[in-house]
């Protein structure tokens, strides 16, 4: 877990800092750009590792040609999807009304052969539990390629700068994956263990490819119905806030994953480990997102400036409905290490309709609205993915939520703190030191004061990583 934890910090804490600096060289509408072909990229990375990689994985006795199988297959889909990228680049373009997005999707969209040359790699990588090679090759690559970004958005280059940045990052971290892995096709293909990989991976993939479609979906409308800038503005406030939400997300989902498949078939053993795993979310994410929250405002005017104003308004919102996605992840992998992909894809397919259903309720009302509305699907999905969860190990909505709540209401606590904070003290920068500060002394307080376990067992990790190392 510390391994995956330095692997998601240090891309995600690079590309931050890059992005801290590019967002000052470029405009929003240069973000909103690359946004309009940024679905091109989700659905590829979804169609690509959701599937056969999560298969491979949970396959306890994985073979050479069960590995080459699908390392073919995925250059297969790679190439096929730029294809298709390539042909509709002119038809997305118009849609938009945005000449200069066909060049930009056409050349964006090589990262899919390239990601597709890797899949097998990070798969083995994962299984085993070798999250620190992952980290370095991930790290290396958002290093060297931010490096070049900010240079390249330096010179004048506009929006080319982060189209180039994104293609030499998966670029150099594909060919350090294949420089650190010992693993090598050979040429063979199996019919049959396609056929089982198919019958698990194939409902995991289409799932992944409504999610993302569904995730996509706001960017489309907003980019159709409003401008470029205000893409621009509503996708910088959702890296803002993924930032701790969804690399905390991965980390547990990468790490609870193998660890669970590993212990599929012992009932109790599996309940206790994932409630841990849940609470810990909950415990570590939920703070860090009513903070973000409350802190909006004068950490976006400080990192990336005033004309970023709207962002900031965003991310005040956006950070309620992205505390929950933690505990979306880890209960919908409860359904995988169970081997329930048909259950995974039904819960997907419903949420999304419901989903979608808010999105048009809501359009009409501006983007502040839309984000509201994400909110309320969110505790929603939040109900529908736990009935499942209840049904498998007796774990619950109730249960959880009684698990949640102490958590939460110290977390509200910290934020009307900090948030009253911001109107009090003028100075920004002021404000978010003592804001942060102030944060940090009620959750911590709070959690030592009422002896939350989650604390406890945060403490437990550290102690036992130390002896390890001694």
């Amino acid at each position: 877990m510390i391994w995956n934890a330095l692997d998601s910090f240090s891309i995600q804490g690079v590309q931050f800092l890059v992005m801290l600096f590019m967002a000052r060289l470029l405009s929003p509408g240069d973000y909103g750009l690359v946004g309009m072909a940024a679905i091109f990229i989700a659905v590829s990375n979804s169609l690509i590792d959701s599937g056969f990689s999560q298969a491979l994985i949970r396959k306890q006795e994985r073979t050479e040609v069960d590995k080459s199988t699908v390392f073919y297959f995925n250059i297969v889909v790679g190439v096929l999807l730029y294809f298709i990228a390539f042909v509709s680049a002119p038809l997305v373009a118009d849609f938009y009304k945005m000449p200069l997005l066909t060049d930009v999707i056409r050349v964006l969209c090589v990262v899919f052969f390239l990601n597709s040359l890797c899949v097998v790699q990070r798969a083995e990588f994962t299984s085993r539990l070798d999250f620190k090679s992952l980290m370095k090759a991930s790290s290396i690559g958002a290093v060297i390629s931010g490096i070049g970004g900010v240079v390249v958005a330096y010179a004048g280059y506009g929006v080319w700068a982060l189209v180039g940045q994104q293609i030499a990052s998966v670029f150099i971290t594909m060919v350090l994956l294949w420089k650190m892995s010992d693993w090598r096709p050979i040429k063979a293909f199996s019919w049959t263990s396609f056929r089982e990989m198919f019958s698990f991976g194939s409902k995991l993939m289409l799932s992944g490819l409504i999610n993302t479609i569904y995730k996509e979906i706001y960017p489309i409308v907003i980019g159709k119905l409003f401008s470029a800038p205000d893409l621009g503005h509503y996708n910088r406030a959702k890296h803002f806030a993924q930032f701790p939400s969804t690399n905390l997300t991965n980390i547990m989902h990468r790490v609870s994953y193998p660890v669970l498949c590993q212990i599929q078939n012992e009932e109790e053993r599996l309940r206790t480990l994932y409630r841990k795993f849940l609470n810990l979310a909950a415990f570590v994410v939920f703070p860090l997102m009513m903070g973000l929250s409350a802190l909006a405002i004068p950490l976006t005017n400080v990192l990336i400036g005033e004309k970023w104003l709207f962002c900031a308004q965003i991310l005040q919102v956006v950070c309620f409905a992205m505390m929950w996605y933690p505990i979306h992840a880890i209960n919908l992998n409860l359904l995988q290490v169970k081997g329930r992909s048909d259950l995974f894809l039904n819960l997907e397919i419903i949420k999304k309709i419901l989903g979608v259903s808010m999105l048009f309720l809501t359009a009409p009302y501006g983007i502040i609205v839309m984000c509201y509305g994400q909110i309320v699907n969110s505790l929603l999905s939040l109900i529908i993915n736990t009935y499942f969860t209840g049904k498998l190990i007796d774990f619950g909505f109730f249960k959880q939520m009684k698990d949640y709540f102490p958590t939460l209401l110290l977390g509200l606590m910290m934020f009307s703190a900090v948030w009253g904070l911001t109107f009090i003290i003028e100075n920004q920068y002021i404000v978010l030191v003592v804001g942060g500060l102030l944060g940090a002394a009620i959750y911590i307080g709070g959690s030592v004061l009422f002896r939350f376990s989650e604390l406890q067992d945060i403490k437990d990790l550290l102690i036992k990583r130390g002896k390890k190392n001694e």
